[in-house]
């Protein structure tokens, strides 16, 4: 039986750049890809959170789940903010392709070769995302930090496999 193996965390911090995966879940699971990820953010009273608060690529057995999911917390989202439109997960037990850009204050999510999740951190969209959401009270949650990327642990077994990251160059941001 395996053991609890605990976030992944890369050692390089990442601003701009451009991720891609293989991912599948067991039954009834549920992980992420974490970014933008500060472990010294507070809450409005100021005390500081207990784990990587962060953006977040949702991949969770959508329709197995033992809770109720809000559309907001299904594969491709950017978790509890904002919902994923058109997605078409692999069956549980299948792989998944995953995308990940982020160039500034924008951000993609992709799922198997489809734009599931475009935002701009400092949209009017994000804002109320961000204002509906358990992180509206979490202090610069929004900004575009470097930060690691990390990949969760979420007490079920998820499968990883042909992960990339590239950093996106300034020169290569600016022009898009």
């Amino acid at each position: 039986l395996a053991k609890k193996g605990g976030d992944i965390v890369t050692k390089n911090k990442f601003g701009d750049f451009e991720l891609t995966w293989e991912w599948k879940i067991a039954p009834k699971g549920n992980s992420g890809v974490k970014y933008l990820v500060d472990e010294k953010r507070k809450d409005a009273k100021g005390k500081v959170y207990n784990n990587a608060i962060g953006h977040e690529y949702q991949m969770i057995d959508d329709d197995n789940y033992p809770e109720k999911l809000k559309d907001s917390q299904k594969t491709g989202a950017w978790y509890d903010v904002m919902p994923p439109k058109d997605t078409s997960p692999k069956p549980i037990g299948e792989f998944n392709q995953s995308r990940l850009v982020a160039r500034g204050k924008h951000i993609e999510h992709w799922l198997n070769g489809k734009l599931v999740v475009a935002y701009d951190t400092d949209s009017p969209e994000s804002t109320a995302g961000i204002a509906a959401s358990k992180f509206k009270t979490v202090s610069g949650f929004a900004e575009h930090i470097e930060a690691p990327i990390l990949l969760q642990d979420h007490n079920c077994v998820v499968w990883f496999r042909s992960i990339k990251i590239r950093a996106i160059a300034a020169s290569e941001s600016k022009s898009r």
